[in-house]
């Protein structure tokens, strides 16, 4: 009797502990409060963030985690040294212990204004830099919205084109972009290389993958996406000049030069943003006047499309971007401004906006001059050619 009675005694205390073990350690499944990610020069030092409370603070993930790490009832886990690791490991259970960071501070007020801790700092006092230094490739959709595909045309003109269109969509046209050069932060300005005064905004929403992938169809699209940023496709419709190669169409001319690939503010993960087919809805303001807006109806492929599209050409990796294209108020349809101009000028200010993701804002800056020993093998300034087209 004895031996029973400890016996069931000691399984009945493994069973407590059993218990209370599993409800210490277990992690989190759920986040109390959205947040977004990114990358802030905090003391000059490129840092992971979280971005919290309506965008409004920047969380160092790595010193939360060490800091909560001190109760005893959390397990260690190391925190990754840039995006690109948070991006790898979120799926892997990484997106859990973020959760868990962020529930554990507001559980402890860390997040309140009178009580915030040194690594927690307001978005005004960090720099922004963008969000993923840097994709192995941005994958870029031209032309995918009517409304870009028929710029400068009348509503019965664009009606009858989309209705075209839509009978014969084809299959999506991809372009890549540069990326180290040619990605910028928030804030950073925009140059316009040097006689190159052709220069237009275009807005678009930046898919990030999250997970690896080649072949993967529109049905699971989305469980190969990480979240979604806000991209601008700077482009130089200058084209090239006459002689050589004799199409005056270039797309490395138009939209290779550097800063012409702004990305950020943050990434918001897919599961704060929900289907961007259902909610997509994006603005370019160019010093104050609106020149841009869309929704993802004005889509031709729709994104699930695109990233099978693209995943059978190349293999898609975490960390990489595709960029859904822009809609209208570009080329014929573009806005003319203060300036006179419709094309960009020196120190023009554009803010690129999506819902429920964030701004953009940047001022653009003309290059003064190029180096006196070039040989003339560089890329002309417009003006020298303009006529000659």
């Amino acid at each position: 009797m004895i031996r029973k009675s400890l016996i069931s005694l000691t399984l009945g205390t493994a069973l407590v502990l059993m218990t209370s073990v599993a409800s210490v350690f277990a992690q989190d499944m759920e986040s109390v409060e959205p947040f977004k990610v990114g990358t802030f020069a905090i003391n000059d030092v490129p840092t992971v963030g979280l971005v919290v409370r309506d965008d409004s603070l920047i969380v160092e993930l790595e010193a939360a985690n060490r800091a909560m790490e001190l109760r005893p009832q959390y397990a260690k886990m190391a925190m990754p040294e840039d995006i690109l690791g948070l991006i790898e490991q979120y799926e892997y259970g990484l997106k859990y212990r973020v959760y868990e960071v962020v529930n554990w501070m507001v559980a402890e007020g860390l997040l309140e204004s009178r009580n915030l801790p040194d690594y927690v700092h307001p978005v005004a006092d960090v720099d922004i830099m963008a969000p993923i230094q840097y994709p192995s490739k941005v994958m870029n959709a031209a032309v995918n919205f009517y409304t870009h595909a028929c710029e400068g045309c009348t509503a019965a003109e664009l009606e009858r084109r989309t209705r075209e269109r839509q009978e014969n969509r084809g299959v999506p046209y991809l372009f890549l972009k540069p990326t180290r050069g040619a990605i910028v932060g928030d804030g950073d300005d925009i140059i316009m290389p040097y006689g190159r005064d052709e220069i237009e905004y275009e807005v678009e929403m930046a898919i990030v993958f999250g997970k690896a992938g080649k072949y993967v169809s529109a049905s699971r699209a989305y469980d190969h996406v990480f979240g979604y940023m806000v991209a601008m496709d700077v482009s130089d419709r200058g084209g090239r000049p006459p002689g050589g190669y004799g199409v005056r169409s270039d797309w490395f001319v138009g939209k290779g030069h550097d800063t012409f690939a702004p990305h950020g503010p943050w990434i918001v993960p897919k599961e704060f943003y929900g289907d961007p087919m259902d909610r997509l809805h994006q603005i370019t303001v160019v010093d104050g006047v609106t020149v841009q807006e869309a929704r993802a109806g004005d889509m031709i492929h729709n994104i699930p499309e695109l990233i099978e599209y693209a995943s059978s050409l190349i293999t898609v990796f975490p960390g990489d971007v595709l960029q859904s294209g822009t809609s209208g108020g570009t080329g014929a349809g573009r806005v003319e401004r203060a300036t006179g101009s419709g094309f960009l000028v020196d120190g023009e200010m554009i803010q690129a906006t999506i819902d429920g993701i964030g701004t953009l804002t940047h001022v653009v800056r003309a290059e003064g001059s190029v180096p006196a020993d070039l040989s003339g093998a560089q890329l002309p300034p417009v003006s020298t050619y303009r006529d000659n087209r």
